[in-house]
């Protein structure tokens, strides 16, 4: 067992990230960009590398450190991650007055960065000196989909980290191997979610995911008149908006347990007054409203991916390219081969082009119910 056994299908970056941990601490970069597309691992393979650096044994994933390190809860590696749009200047500000201090147990002091391409470019210069010039004993890893959503400036004073997209087979047996998944589900959900590890596991331990995928992809193919558009943009945002109120409700849930075991409350105990501001503050109606807004963005972000997937589908059969390529959406073929014919080869670009439309739209935070009403009327063939 080891710190690297959750990262799925990155083999080379592992051996590379194992070796610099166990090597001399003299030869370490400091500053780390580490990049992949969504699901590919990106904040998982930081936090391994983190453990292996802080872990006496370089990663042996049972000891204290490595545990502690994985579940967030160890002192020297700090994580930001954000429910917001953007990563606040305060946030950044924060941190570095973190990574200035003298690590407490462990060897280094690791600040990970999740998304950091949410900084706005002013956020981002205040984190540039450090960056360029971190304290002896702090390591910084940034994570973003790729190097080119970083400003320059941060990039070219950081080590990049280049992560593959998993195939379908090591997630499918990742998802049979940590969730103890059916085969069946497992390659389905692995082949649905397009290398997308997050998205895999969802599908393989929440059927009803999956079934409002199966809904929206038949819909997208049954798409022939403007009612159906809109009656279709409003099934969508209503799964969407149930699927982030349960997920959020559910994490809150969860933080308000660990809350409780942190300061040795029983379930149903009293909050005492010198801690209830901090409790209330998990719970609090505008924080909730928040979160689950942008829990929403994502499962519609998913749904778009979804949606992409069957113009690529049709794309491929256009090009006598499914031998090559495969397809995603397999239990659709014979409608799809139908809308492959019915399109030609410009009107599936058009529509992938008019689903990166709508991926603006929603980044710009236009209304997600005109957003898709427009969006599945542009799909009508």
């Amino acid at each position: 067992m080891s710190v690297w056994d959750g990262i799925v299908g990155q083999r080379q970056t592992v051996a590379l990230l194992s070796e610099l941990a166990a090597g001399d601490p003299k030869r370490l970069a400091q500053s780390w960009l580490v990049c992949g597309p969504p699901g590919s691992g990106r904040s998982n393979m930081a936090r391994a590398f983190a453990a292996a650096l802080e872990c006496p044994d370089h990663g042996c994933g049972v000891c204290d450190t490595c545990r502690h390190v994985l579940a967030g809860t160890h002192p020297d590696v700090t994580v930001l991650a954000t429910d917001r749009v953007t990563i606040g200047i305060d946030q950044v500000r924060d941190l570095i007055a973190t990574s200035e201090q003298t690590p407490s147990t462990a060897p280094w002091r690791v600040i990970i960065v999740e998304d950091v391409d949410r900084m706005l470019e002013r956020t981002t210069n205040v984190l540039l000196k450090e960056i360029e010039e971190p304290s002896e004993h702090t390591i910084w890893m940034l994570c973003a989909p790729s190097a080119q959503d970083v400003l320059p400036t941060i990039r070219s004073r950081c080590r990049i980290v280049n992560l593959a997209v998993p195939s379908n087979a090591a997630v499918a047996d990742f998802l049979v191997d940590s969730m103890g998944a059916d085969r069946h589900v497992a390659n389905r959900a692995a082949r649905l979610a397009e290398g997308h590890i997050g998205v895999a596991r969802l599908y393989a331990g929440d059927d009803q995911v999956m079934a409002d995928r199966d809904e929206l992809v038949v819909g997208v193919l049954n798409l022939a008149k403007a009612s159906d558009a809109v009656l279709l943009a409003g099934s969508l945002i209503d799964n969407a908006n149930a699927q982030a109120r349960e997920d959020v409700e559910r994490k809150v849930a969860a933080e308000e347990a660990d809350f409780r075991r942190v300061n040795g409350l029983g379930e149903k105990d009293r909050i005492p007054p010198a801690l209830r501001g901090a409790f209330n503050a998990i719970g609090k109606k505008e924080e909730i409203r928040r979160r689950t807004t942008r829990r929403s963005r994502d499962v519609l972000d998913r749904a778009l991916n979804s949606v992409a997937s069957v113009y690529r589908d049709v794309a491929v059969l256009q090009n006598n390219a499914e031998d090559a390529v495969g397809l995603i959406n397999l239990e659709n073929r014979a409608a799809i081969t139908e809308l492959s014919v019915r399109l030609n080869r410009a009107g599936a670009v058009a529509r992938l082009e008019a689903i990166g439309t709508a991926r603006r739209r929603l980044l710009g935070n236009g209304n997600p119910a005109l957003v898709f009403e427009a969006l599945f009327c542009a799909l009508i063939p």
